[in-house]
């Protein structure tokens, strides 16, 4: 470890923030909103100082119980770094958002940032018991601000938010203790050499006998459920319609990206060759997960519960890109990975950005409107609130995917990767872009125009601190729709590097 511990000091800084906001009375959101801002200067630092080819920057290492295969690992690439800057942006949106907490607000915003360290330690552990810890660090943070802070329903959905993530944890715990049994590590850089040479499998056939499909499906089945993958899923839209609006821009912001991070940092690098040999099914898996997903977000009423399904269609992206390039690297097929993969990592981060803005909204209105979220309960909103709708309607394109926004060239991207890798899998999911174009404008017919309904007349239209504290977050959607390579030119050589490293 050279010089300033970044990484360290980046995961801590959340950790002392919530200490002071515990005791911090009204003035919590204060200590919350610059401590997430700090967060985000340092998370933008680390992006800055990513190594040109790829690798793994700003490493520290240190022994902690070496006969247990455990050390103070932490380091990040391309990858690592955008996910702790969305974290730091989506954090920051949150705690904005949450002006209307007045029910013990210390203890709400010190969970708030124990669960961006939580995150921030996800992106970062390079061993896995490290990274386990932080793993579940977020869990519980989560989890009460939902039982505390939720609607009506609050009991029963953070209690199925728990026990699903739950479960998946363990089936991830138990497959690594199998690997660790029979390799004696639980550095993921050490793993994934052993693996691309096939070191890996060999030595778990030796130790445990032909059961490497079976770790590989206890791995999968841990970060399905947080992605979440159908039909892992059925946690999710109770728990994103009776969280609070700041605790849901959290959960699908940020949260949804540790189980597609776990699979591009874990799954695929150890398993690629075991998951290579189930792409099929997987790719099914991903197929149902963007075209059921659009399709039960357009039966919903519940503005949240629409988002929340409409998230559950967007990282259905992410899961068809992934299988895709399960395939061996001959030719063109080289490119076509490098596209997906690079892809995968855009949608990761244009997702985030967009359906924590939805959320926001959502927010907004709730707050203007006395609690309704009906798609029924609004109309003619354009008239009384332009900027409110003209702000929310570039966001909607954007989660559409409109091209010269960013939602678009995530999408593009996988697109162009999956077609030569898995042309029936990208042609079935097409349908799912068709349905979910229709929920959008669905939404905005019914919220935006027609009659504006008597109660709703003098709907109250953003104020000068919520312009401004949107101006950012809408110029970031429409710089990165125009200027990809902002992200891209920093993920690219990762993704090379990653792709030179996995063997499938």
């Amino acid at each position: 470890m050279n010089g300033i511990p970044i990484l360290t000091l980046l995961t801590l800084l959340p950790v002392v923030g919530a200490v002071i906001a515990l005791w911090s009375g009204r003035h919590a959101r204060a200590v919350a909103l610059i401590t997430a801002l700090a967060g985000l200067v340092l998370a933008l630092v680390a992006w800055t100082r990513l190594p040109a080819d790829g690798s793994m920057g700003m490493v520290e290492r240190a022994a902690w119980a070496p006969s247990l295969g455990i050390e103070y690992h932490l380091g990040a690439d391309g990858l690592g770094a955008l996910m702790l800057v969305l974290s730091a942006i989506v954090t920051l949106m949150s705690i904005d958002a949450a002006r209307r907490v007045h029910r013990q607000p210390g203890l709400y915003f010190a969970l708030v940032l124990l669960l961006e360290a939580g995150l921030f330690g996800s992106f970062t552990a390079l061993n896995f018991f490290h990274w386990f810890l932080y793993w579940e660090l977020s869990l519980i943070p989560a989890f009460f601000l939902i039982k505390l802070w939720g609607g009506a329903r609050r009991g029963p959905a953070s209690t199925q938010f728990f026990v699903y993530t739950m479960a998946g944890s363990v089936a991830l715990l138990l497959a690594f203790l199998a690997v660790f049994l029979s390799t004696g590590s639980m550095d993921f850089g050490h793993l994934t050499e052993m693996a691309s040479t096939g070191a890996l499998e060999q030595a778990v056939t030796a130790h445990l006998g032909p059961v490497s499909l079976w770790l590989v499906i206890g791995i999968l089945a841990g970060f399905a459920v947080k992605v979440p993958l159908m039909p892992f899923h059925t946690w999710l839209p109770a728990a994103y319609a009776e969280a609070p609006s700041p605790v849901t821009m959290l959960l699908t912001g940020a949260m949804s990206k540790m189980g597609v991070y776990g699979l591009l940092r874990i799954a695929i690098p150890l398993f690629g060759h075991q998951i290579a040999q189930i792409r099929t099914p997987l790719l099914v898996l991903a197929v149902a997960t963007i075209v059921m997903g659009a399709w039960a977000a357009a039966a919903q009423k519940d503005l949240k519960r629409v988002f929340a399904y409409s998230s559950v269609n967007h990282l259905g992206y992410c899961m068809l890109g992934i299988f895709a390039l399960a395939v061996p690297a001959v030719g063109a097929a080289q490119a076509s990975q490098a596209a997906a993969l690079n892809g995968v990592i855009l949608q990761m981060f244009n997702h985030g950005l967009t359906a924590a803005a939805l959320f926001w909204f959502v927010a907004m209105m709730q707050e203007r409107s006395g609690g309704e979220r009906g798609i029924e309960d609004f109309g003619g909103l354009r008239k009384p609130a332009p900027v409110l709708c003209g702000l929310m309607g570039i966001t909607l394109f954007s989660s559409l995917g409109l091209p010269g926004l960013n939602g678009f060239v995530g999408e593009f991207l996988i697109f162009r990767g999956v077609f030569p890798l898995a042309w029936v899998a990208a042609t079935v999911s097409i349908l799912g872009l068709l349905v979910y174009a229709a929920v959008i404008l669905t939404v905005i017919q019914k919220v935006f125009t027609g009659p504006v309904p008597e109660r709703w007349a003098a709907f109250p239209d953003l104020h000068s601190g919520e312009r401004l504290a949107l101006a950012p977050v809408t110029g970031l959607m429409m710089l990165l729709g125009l200027v990809p390579q902002l992200i891209v030119e920093n993920v690219n050589p990762t993704v090379v590097n990653l792709l030179a490293h996995w063997r499938f």
